[in-house]
């Protein structure tokens, strides 16, 4: 057993508490990884808020990136001394993890979401008094000064890279860029919108131009968020508090319609609406997370004709072990320059960051232990 810090989510809608907990030991299939960094991300505010299921209390993160210390015996990919960036977990084994769709695995909700390991049932995580702490979120509990963490989250980067400066490409990042790049894979010259501009939808944005759209149009409430995405890419920005967004899309298309929008919201309206400003064989695609149950009203009469495609995404259609360097090189090149949606925050701190996350004051919140 290792005595480690973490920061606790123990009631839904309340502050998360730093305590100190055990750790046990690895599993053949886990490193031990000691954090560097960990983004703080809107799946993490939903799971501490009871919209997702995660039993409580728990040990949330789930954009870590930190140096191995320790494998077991069954782990390939990575060495004691490695720098990884983590991301989700997968099973390795079901048929669209077999069929290289790891980000569609069948059993997505107990690797990520359950608390416990898949293969015996057990955290790894308690407090002195012996009291469960779910551990394991997706696959990694990145909110702790170190993790046991299952092999198919880590990724190998060189040991150059910044942790600090790199670890959330994990989510947000690899969300936003890989739904572009991977899943929309919009040709040069086409149209892109990208509802949301906060730090998936940036990615998104960059990802565009680098795509090669010569239309890009973020849309968002907060005017700080709007500059930030001219300055990153975005040929067009609208405030939608403003502005009526879909008169505004058509006017940036010359009322052709958006080939490609992208969601970030999940906001029932928003996504109706969105879908009138697409241009005919448009896509209209959701990556924004909403409440299980919630449901969008198209309109499906005149829009028949129209031959638009709706589809979700989940974690940008990514191979982590494969995107995430790519996202790498792309960054050391100056082309998807992630530095400047971030504010780091010491682990103390941590609250305040969620706060500032919320509030729309910080794009990209990043823990440094």
């Amino acid at each position: 057993m290792t005595t480690i810090t973490a920061a606790v989510a123990r009631k839904h809608k309340t502050p998360l508490l730093i305590e100190t907990l055990y750790l046990d030991d690895i599993r053949p299939n886990e490193a031990r990884v000691r954090l560097i960094s960990s983004g703080v991300c809107h799946t993490d505010a939903i799971v501490r808020d009871g919209i997702y299921p995660t039993p409580l209390p728990a040990v949330l993160g789930h954009e870590g990136a930190g140096i191995v210390e320790k494998v077991g015996e069954a782990v390939r990919t990575v060495k004691p001394g490695d720098h990884v960036v983590l991301s989700a977990a997968y099973c390795s084994y079901c048929t669209q993890c077999r069929s290289g769709n790891v980000a569609y695995c069948e059993n997505l909700f107990a690797q990520d979401f359950g608390g416990r390991r898949t293969s015996d049932g057990t955290t790894s995580l308690a407090t002195a008094n012996g009291e469960v702490v779910s551990s394991h979120f997706f696959g990694q509990s990145s909110f702790a000064t170190h993790a046991n963490v299952v092999d198919s989250t880590l990724v190998l980067v060189p040991k150059d890279v910044p942790l600090e400066s790199v670890g959330f490409l994990g989510c947000g990042m690899q969300t936003g860029a890989g739904s572009i790049l991977n899943e929309l894979r919009p040709p040069a010259g086409s149209s892109v919108a990208i509802s949301g501009a906060g730090a998936v939808g940036l990615a998104a944005v960059m990802a565009a131009r680098i795509a090669g759209a010569t239309t890009v149009v973020a849309v968002d409430i907060h005017d700080s968020r709007l500059d930030l995405a001219k300055e990153l890419g975005a040929t067009h920005v609208i405030n939608a508090r403003s502005s009526d967004v879909v008169a505004e899309l058509k006017r940036a298309t010359l009322d052709r319609g958006v080939n490609y929008i992208l969601d970030t919201t999940a906001v029932p309206q928003v996504l109706a609406d969105l879908s009138r400003a697409l241009s005919i064989r448009g896509t209209l695609a959701l990556v924004g997370a909403g409440r299980p149950g919630t449901q969008a009203a198209f309109e499906v009469g005149a829009s028949l004709t129209r031959g638009w495609t709706f589809k979700t995404i989940v974690q940008g259609s990514s191979v982590p072990q494969q995107f995430i360097p790519r996202l790498l090189s792309l960054w050391q090149q100056g082309r998807f320059p992630i530095e400047k949606l971030v504010k780091p925050y010491r682990f103390q701190d941590i609250n305040q960051a969620f706060e500032d996350s919320a509030s729309g004051a910080v794009v990209k919140p990043v823990i440094v232990f």
